[in-house]
């Protein structure tokens, strides 16, 4: 029979156990540790420690975990190591993480402030693990500097250590650390009041000391009856019972089981009441639900005598949004065909412009290449081998001219008509540049143009080679037409953000006046009146802006008079 009640009330300190381990898990720290902390994070720049620190304060231990676990990678003092250790055991702890806990609590250097808070978690942890020497052991160091706790640390610290003592059944000692958590406890807490004389009844008890235990189980017994916990009241009585039972009263055992008998049905007349409530609500909302279905049906047949009066408005209004629907239609085809029809004779217009441009274009070097001719036929008669080299030199350039103008209108006749084989690859700029100069190269001799390729050879782009090449030929052959003799061509490349890259091709020219420089920079589509060779804006340029903007790139222009041209081409660039 003494078994059985050694069982009952051991189940009740076991409750009792967890609701002290929660309470101890979820206490905040030293104010100590709270002002060090602020301190750091007021002059402190290391984020991470601080985000850290603010959640433990406001025991949002997951965070904390993290935060923390982030918080070690940065260069940090002895101190700040030593509470981040403490703050992330702590929120391990919390996790029941017990092992990480322990590594945690270990790894606090032994010269810090908080090795009072230190042993105390240490023998929390071994005594959720069941080991309880250890848990003695550290209880014990903590105990010798005990008087620098908390209060509420302080009995939790004595009743874990008297447990502990206690699973070894080292009972003396379990007294003893019962007894300075019963002194610590204020007579307003009657829950732990009882709890304490009900764990000091049953080290007594399990050592046949009836004569001392059943007085303190009496007495938790009154304490309970005016104490509010209806399940308190309950385990006192039954616990009287048990003993009264053992001792062969069974005249004072019934009375004890009486009352016993009595909180039961308290107990369950509070949960009985509780179901009831609940009970009530459902059928209340259950009535009300009712209602509700009754009110719908109601609305619903108005719904249908309404919809039946509406039906035919409604057949009438999609009747006439039909007919709506079908004009508007009509109305925009004629619109759609009328603007088709403008943009045709816009295309038409601007083909046969572009027609007499190259019929213009090519009439005047024909002329001159058949003046050049005769000259060379004259030099030669004349046996002036100079000049038929000069006169020679001429006509190539002038050849090198009509041969580019006619690659231009074929360029632009196959962009116009999607058959410019397009096809993006990576290549090295520098390369580019000099293949695409290589054929220059001998007009510009005979103006005796310096040409300088200053283009790291790492460079690579990501552009359709051809359409790229087209460009740069263009851009080469007008910086060699409008740059006077003995001047100079170069190209170079600047970095610009986003992972762009820009190839800047600089002469020393005649230079393009601020309004030819605003026109080129908007040239976006072809038209006749953005194609003026007058003024410098031509088919080249227009084909440039049109394949640049193929390659995800775009064409700037930067130029004064008599001070040179500065060409952009801005482009992709790929980062190796």
């Amino acid at each position: 029979m003494i078994n059985k009640s050694l069982v009952i009330i051991l189940f009740f300190t076991s409750v009792t156990l967890e609701f002290l381990f929660c309470q101890v898990s979820t206490q905040t720290d030293k104010k100590k540790l709270y002002q060090k902390g602020k301190k750091i994070c007021k002059t402190d720049t290391q984020v991470i420690f601080c985000k850290a620190f603010n959640f433990y304060r406001n025991k949002a231990f997951d965070s904390c975990y993290i935060y923390s676990n982030m918080a070690f990678s940065e260069n940090l003092s002895k101190e700040k190591r030593d509470i981040l250790n403490y703050i992330q055991g702590v929120s391990a702890l919390n996790k029941k993480l017990y092992k990480k806990a322990l590594n945690n609590f270990h790894s606090i250097s032994s010269t810090t402030d908080y090795q009072n808070f230190k042993n105390l978690k240490l023998g929390q942890i071994h005594l959720k693990l069941e080991k309880y020497d250890s848990a003695i052991y550290y209880y014990q160091r903590w105990d010798t500097n005990s008087i620098h706790t908390d209060l509420v640390f302080k009995k939790n610290g004595y009743h874990n250590l008297a447990l502990s003592y206690l699973h070894k059944k080292e009972f003396s000692n379990a007294k003893k650390y019962f007894d300075k958590e019963l002194e610590l406890i204020h007579t307003a807490d009657t829950l732990e009041i009882i709890t304490n004389k009900m764990e000091l009844a049953n080290i007594y008890y399990t050592q046949y000391k009836d004569e001392i235990a059943i007085p303190l189980f009496q007495e938790a017994y009154e304490l309970a009856k005016s104490f509010s916990n209806l399940e308190l009241k309950l385990n006192t009585s039954k616990n009287l019972a048990v003993v009264e039972k053992n001792r062969k009263n069974y005249k004072k055992s019934i009375e004890y089981y009486t009352v016993y008998d009595k909180w039961k049905d308290t107990i369950w007349n509070r949960d009985k009441i509780w179901e009831l409530t609940e009970r009530d609500k459902e059928l209340a909302v259950a009535q009300k639900q009712n209602e509700i279905t009754i009110q719908k049906e109601k609305l619903k047949q108005r719904n249908i005598q309404r919809a039946n009066l509406i039906i035919g408005t409604v057949i009438l209004i999609i009747f006439s949004g039909f007919l709506c629907y079908f004009y508007r239609k009509l109305i925009l085809s004629n619109k759609l065909i009328i603007y088709q029809q403008e943009k045709l004779k816009s295309v038409n217009k601007t083909k046969d412009y572009l027609f007499s441009v190259v019929s213009h274009d090519l009439r005047s070097p024909i002329n001159t290449l058949k003046k050049q001719h005769q000259q060379i036929l004259d030099c030669m008669i004349s046996k002036d081998f100079s000049g038929v080299e000069k006169t020679t030199k001429t006509a190539i350039a002038i050849t090198e001219d009509t041969f580019h103008l006619l690659n231009n209108v074929l360029h632009w006749s196959l962009e116009q008509s999607d058959q410019l084989l397009f096809n993006q690859h990576i290549y090295p700029l520098q390369s580019l540049v000099a293949q695409t100069w290589y054929n220059l190269e001998t007009i510009a001799k005979t103006k005796e143009i310096t040409f300088r390729n200053q283009v790291n050879t790492a460079i690579l782009i990501k552009v359709d080679k051809e359409s790229l090449k087209i460009v740069l030929r263009n851009l080469f052959d007008n910086a060699i037409k409008y740059t006077r003799a003995k001047g100079s061509i170069t190209v170079t490349t600047e970095m610009i953000p986003e992972d762009q890259i820009a190839i800047v091709i600089k002469d020393t020219g005649i230079g393009i006046s601020n309004e030819r420089v605003v026109q080129i920079n908007h040239l976006k589509d072809i038209s006749i009146d953005r194609i003026d060779r007058s003024k410098g804006i031509g088919l080249g340029l227009l084909l440039c802006q049109t394949l640049i903007r193929k390659n995800n790139g775009t064409l700037i222009v930067h130029s004064t008079l008599n001070s040179g041209t500065q060409m952009k081409i801005v482009l992709p660039f790929v980062n190796t």
